[in-house]
């Protein structure tokens, strides 16, 4: 389980501090329970406000930066050729969890996610953040079907036991990159 003392991170009204990988003074980044591809992770406030406009200043910069920062390594980890950066503001718009968050999803050539249906994605079933965290707290787990897209009624979320080994690998990656970026601080 990860580690960050004195505090429980929340997702809206989820635990979610054994899913997060990297906190920062504002933000953390968190792995997601039913990723759209391979990667896909969440970056939120520490502060669980509903909207995009609810933050302040301070947080929204510390918000995107935790986006780029962690967006470095997802590129080098899963060897993306671009990204979808999202943000779902208010329910109308999707969000299922009142927390503003930002999917980071890393985007290869040919992905099954082709002709941008990540927007679809997002929008539908597949996007359902918080009813997937709400299946999984009431006992309903599952593996996701790694490399290749699986219909809405094949989806099942993850167990916490693999988004727990997922957070792990995902925090020692961003520690070393930003360990390298300290020695080399233009690391473009």
């Amino acid at each position: 389980m990860a580690s960050f003392p004195g505090r429980a991170i929340h997702f809206g009204t989820f635990n979610v501090t054994s899913q997060v990988f990297h906190v920062t003074k504002h933000s953390f980044a968190l792995v997601n329970l039913k990723p759209l591809l391979p990667g896909h992770i969440l970056v939120s406030p520490l502060a669980v406000k509903p909207a995009l406009a609810d933050l302040t200043k301070d947080e929204v910069t510390d918000l995107f930066l935790t986006v780029t920062r962690v967006q470095r390594t997802l590129k080098r980890l899963y060897k993306a050729d671009a990204f979808n950066i999202a943000v779902q503001d208010g329910e109308a718009a999707g969000q299922s969890v009142p927390h503003v968050h930002c999917h980071v999803i890393p985007r290869t050539v040919g992905d099954p996610a082709g002709d941008d249906k990540v927007h679809e994605w997002l929008e539908g079933e597949e996007g359902n953040v918080g009813g997937h965290q709400r299946h999984t707290q009431s006992g309903e787990s599952g593996e996701r079907k790694v490399g290749q897209w699986a219909n809405d009624g094949e989806r099942k979320a993850r167990s916490k036991e693999e988004m727990e080994r997922e957070a792990k690998w995902l925090r020692e990656e961003v520690e070393q990159d930003i360990s390298h970026d300290d020695r080399n601080p233009h690391p473009h």
